[in-house]
């Protein structure tokens, strides 16, 4: 077999020559020509040496070639398959012939197989496969020393360079339904199953290509799909006939099993091929009637007399062992515990509690933009769903993605969802700290400056003026940055680290939309570096990580686009507050340019007043000089790409106090500009450590220039840290319920009881709001409510106006149609204006008077009014509202669920990820830095300093270890690397022994490296 093209000819040719010089020569050869055949016959070499030249379709595959050259090749003649770049040694076919006349129960005698530019090199030498089916290489890939000439008897071969018996030959055939792949192995089997044998002859050498038209096809796409196809159609052609329909059943669910293994194995290239092989098989009845039919006709003996030729289970583990625990000798101890990082997370604890004691004593936080929690975690995922929203009369459509955040958070307490918020603002400043300790570890080995990192990070004002002022989503996204930076300036590396990435870029955007420009724009940056790096695989590494947010926000984009503006998109989720923030006029603009989120300057004012608080950000001015001099420090590359995430936070913040797209009470709320100086101080104190770490070489000055800095940012969070106590934070024990308790029992367990909710403005208008369950929560409030210039769902606005009024009609009645039971006419927070106080006084006249109306109570929420007659009940979606719903719901959840998978470390991949420097962009000349009792061990040797593949050079130089390190004295030990970001290996099929099962009783093969078909069993 041959195919056209120039190189193809040129190894025809070295075959063609090959053959001409065997000491026992051919008694004919037959050429298939797949294409054109033009230029072989008018080739004198390949006229004057064959005796005939069949001319087929491009696409013929091996199996179809040797089908088309069988009627020329006279009767009781042993076959020979060869190929164009399959050139036998000169006595190659005189020991294939001496080995098959010795062995008279020989049915199929295979040659060794060498490397065509390396002959030393064995590409196959035998196959066999395992008691699931499994096919496994006998001796691929090693260095031919003899080892393995002692074998002469195997399950099967590669089918290139195999001599058939010629009383078989017409039995054995080569099956095309095989796809090119394992078909040696099944002309192999069915060699066993009617009494003949595999032989091989180790002594006869063929060289080959790896990428040879009768090898595998190339293209991991192409071969996993060959691959999968093969072992799909021989499960169904080798299984009893009772049991092919239910394997048949089986393939699309085994997909689908296999499919997550394969994400958790870090192999996300061969979901699709998986998919589109078992759909193949699902359709080829003739093609395994055919095999099946031909098993039949040429059987003699049991299946049974294959098994002593199987590889056992303990032979395949040894032999997908690539040495666990080698690291290369790159791995380097995180020291959480040795190197103080736990015992300063444990001091941030006490700090918290110090600062926020009586939180544990409630069961609820309120204040600021906090509202409670819907009370069942089926409520809580309901109103992350797409569908019928919380707030409104009939209001569907998308959730913000910030409501799945919201669930996740509840769900980590069922027993009462809001209290989850209460442990996240007492765990707010330890689990900052320990997210700024492992963002370090990206930047610097030395323990001290990584604690150093980890308080800056936890005294952002930012992060401590959104914990005093109650903005949830603020707290989340500060929580979040430092871990999204993590995994994502690693994520070119490995599919763990990206799937990792994406998780945490789709929480960071969904909590922050505004961020998500910024983020974007960075990706691409990234994204541009790793392709002018000629890293492909870690360019489409980098594609995936927006993908998970994409899909959450895609149902969001497309309704604001079919019902308002595009740029409402990036309005802050969660309650709308008309809190403090920094203004778009001069003096707010000057404390976003000092790192403050609002004029009162994280609490400054109310400290030294108005006039000196401006002064305060003098005290941030040590760590920004820090990080203005990374960009000529030795890691002046990392310096400048830190400066560059700073400054992309910088803009997100100028830019966001100037857009206005949400209202509350009919005032329009500015976006919060604390997400983008929360990005802005993660890259101003990751440069500030490439400072510190490269361009500070003497201990001293090192050691001093990070007591200055931390102590100031120290000194800068002393208010806001003090405001819990003096008063001047809005934190409060919060209600259980933003209605009057009588509502709150009525719609226990989260029942969809409406209540209208008017609030009389200071401006004399009319504040209307329509919450269903037992309060307005976290989760349900929706940006395509809040940022709405119109009424959304069933306009309710004329009836309020008309309730309140002297018009006679059934307001109850229509009340109840909507599903509403009550009626609470509210006071406006804070001062009440003497309108806003006359139009509620006639509000409570004009309801009493009205019929079907009972007043409930006076409450400390307003005054409370019932329907006499019960509501009905609320609206549901329609069938085609149904079908969108779980359409969305769907995309969404495999997409999530796809990228967790990916994340998920496996010992494989936790191993690959410790053989490479967690620092990113190290150069070459930096030297390792080391724990002390490392330093003395190795004092005076040699090491190699790992060196990253962002670096400008891939070669590690040699530096001796006795460097100074900024060190903090902790107990000793030293813990392994717990993060899961980068622990994935840059190659999928490097998957270890311990990824789960993909199929159950599989009875076929397998040709990739780590099959968890085998490896979990």
């Amino acid at each position: 077999m041959a195919r056209p093209g120039s190189s193809a000819r040129a190894q025809l040719l070295h075959t063609l020559d090959a053959l001409r010089s065997q000491s026992t020569p051919a008694a004919a050869i037959t050429l298939v020509m797949c294409g054109d055949a033009t230029t072989a016959r008018e080739s004198d070499t390949v006229a004057s040496m064959v005796e005939g030249i069949i001319e087929a379709r491009q696409s013929t595959s091996f199996a179809d070639a040797v089908e088309l050259a069988r009627p020329r090749v006279l009767d009781g003649t042993a076959v020979w398959l060869l190929a164009h770049d399959t050139a036998p040694h000169p006595r190659a076919l005189e020991r294939l012939v001496g080995t098959l006349e010795k062995s008279p129960s020989a049915a199929i005698v295979a040659p060794k197989l060498v490397h065509t530019d390396n002959d030393r090199e064995i590409v196959s030498l035998g196959v066999s496969m395992t008691g699931l089916g499994r096919s496994v290489e006998l001796a691929a890939g090693e260095l031919d020393q003899g080892q393995h000439d002692g074998r002469d008897d195997a399950l099967g071969a590669d089918i290139r360079g195999l001599l058939i018996r010629g009383e078989v030959r017409d039995a054995l055939r080569p099956d095309p339904a095989l796809a090119g792949a394992d078909e040696g192995l099944d002309l192999g089997v069915r060699a066993r199953l009617g009494g003949g044998r595999v032989v091989l002859a180790p002594a006869a050498r063929v060289s080959v290509s790896p990428d040879g038209p009768a090898a595998l096809p190339t293209g991991r796409g192409r071969r996993a799909y060959a691959t999968r196809v093969a072992q799909l159609h021989r499960r169904l052609a080798y299984a009893p006939g009772f049991a092919v329909p239910l394997h048949w059943l089986s393939l699309l669910p085994l997909a689908l099993w296999r499919s997550i293994t394969d994400l958790i194995a870090k192999r996300p290239e061969a979901v699709l091929p998986e998919w589109a092989a078992a759909l193949t098989v699902l359709l080829r009845f003739p093609a395994i009637a055919r095999s099946r039919q031909r098993i039949r006709a040429f059987r003699t003996s049991s299946w049974a007399s294959i098994a002593p030729l199987r590889v056992s289970r303990s032979d395949l583990r040894r032999r997908l062992d690539d040495g666990h625990g080698s690291e290369g000798g790159a791995v380097s101890e995180l020291r959480f515990f040795s190197g103080g990082g736990a015992w300063t997370v444990l001091a941030a604890l006490v700090v918290s509690i110090a600062t926020f004691t009586t939180l544990l004593a409630w069961p609820v936080l309120g204040g600021g933009a906090l509202l409670p929690l819907r009370t069942t975690v089926a409520a809580l995922w309901s109103d992350a769903a797409w569908g019928l929203r919380g707030l409104g009369a009939d209001v569907i459509g998308p959730a913000d993605p910030f409501a799945g955040v919201v669930a996740v958070l509840g769900s980590l307490w069922p027993a009462g969802p809001s209290f989850s918020l209460v442990l996240l603002w007492i765990l707010a400043l330890p689990l900052a700290v320990l997210g700024g300790w492992f963002a370090s570890t990206r930047v610097t080995d030395r323990s001290g400056l990584r604690i150093f990192a980890g308080v800056v990070w936890a005294l952002a004002p930012t992060f401590l003026t959104a914990l005093i002022d109650g903005r949830p989503t603020a707290v989340l996204v500060h929580l979040l940055l430092p871990w999204l930076f993590h995994t994502a300036v690693v994520a070119h590396r490995s599919w763990g680290a990206a799937g990792a990435a994406s998780v945490l870029f789709a929480a960071v955007t969904a909590c922050a939309p505004s961020l998500a420009p910024a983020l974007l724009v960075l990706w691409v940056v990234a994204l541009g570096i790793t392709l002018a790096g000629a890293r492909l695989r870690g360019a489409i590494r980098l594609l995936w990580l927006p993908v998970p947010a994409i899909a959450l926000f895609a149902p969001l984009v497309i309704w604001q686009l079919g019902h308002g503006t595009l740029i409402s998109v990036l309005a802050d989720p969660g309650a709308v507050w008309a809190g403090p923030h920094a203004g778009a006029d001069p003096a707010g603009r000057l404390a976003l340019a000092t790192g403050f989120p609002t004029s009162d300057l994280a609490r400054w004012v109310s400290v030294i007043g108005s006039d000196l608080a401006p002064w305060a950000g003098v005290l941030l001015a040590p760590l920004a000089l820090l990080a203005l001099l990374s960009a000529v420090a030795p890691r002046w590359r990392a310096g400048v790409t830190l400066l560059v995430v700073a400054l992309a936070g910088f803009a997100t913040a100028f830019l966001a106090v100037g857009i206005t797209v949400s209202f509350a009470q009919g005032s329009a709320i500015p976006i919060w500009p604390g997400a983008g100086l929360s990005l802005m101080w993660i890259g101003m104190t990751g440069a500030a450590l490439v400072t510190l770490d490269t361009a500070l070489t003497l201990p001293r000055v090192r050691v001093l220039s990070a007591a200055v800095a931390g102590l100031a940012v120290a000194i800068c969070a002393v208010p806001a840290l003090a405001a819990f106590h003096a008063g001047s934070s809005v934190l409060h024990d919060g209600p259980a319920s933003t209605l009057p308790a009588y509502v709150a029992a009525q719609a226990g367990e989260d029942r969809p009881v409406g209540t209208l909710v008017l609030t009389p403005q200071n401006d004399g208008g009319l504040s209307m709001l329509v919450a269903w369950g037992g309060s307005e929560t976290l989760g349900a409030q929706a940006t395509m409510l809040s940022t709405a210039t119109e009424p959304q769902g069933t306009d309710l606005t004329t009836l309020a106006v008309d309730l309140l009024s002297a018009r006679d009609f059934d307001a109850a009645d229509e009340l109840g149609e909507q599903g509403i039971a009550y009626v609470l006419l509210a006071q406006v927070a804070g001062d009440e204006s003497d309108r806003a106080r006359i139009l509620r006084t006639a509000a409570v006249t004009s309801l009493d008077q009205r019929a079907g109306f009972v007043q409930a109570g006076s409450t400390d929420r307003g005054v409370l009014y019932r329907l006499e007659a019960d509501a009905s009940r609320p609206g549901e979606l329609s069938p085609g509202q149904q079908a969108t719903s779980r359409l969305v719901i769907t995309l969404q959840l495999v997409l999530v669920f796809a990228a967790l998978l990916l994340s998920v470390p496996t010992r494989a991949s936790r191993r690959a990820a410790r053989a490479k420097s967690r620092i990113v962009g190290r150069v070459p000349e930096e030297p390792l830095v080391l724990p002390r009792h490392a330093e003395e061990r190795y004092r005076g040797d040699p090491v190699v300093a790992p060196v990253d593949d962002d670096a400008p050079s891939g070669d590690a130089v040699a530096e001796t270890a006795a460097s100074t390190d900024l060190d903090v004295a902790a107990p000793n030990g030293a813990d392994a690397d717990p993060a899961p970001d980068d622990s994935d290996t840059a190659d999928p099929d490097t998957a270890g022994p311990d990824a789960p099962d993909s199929d159950i009783a599989d009875p076929d093969t397998s040709h990739d490296r780590h099959d968890p078909e085998e490896e979990s069993r």
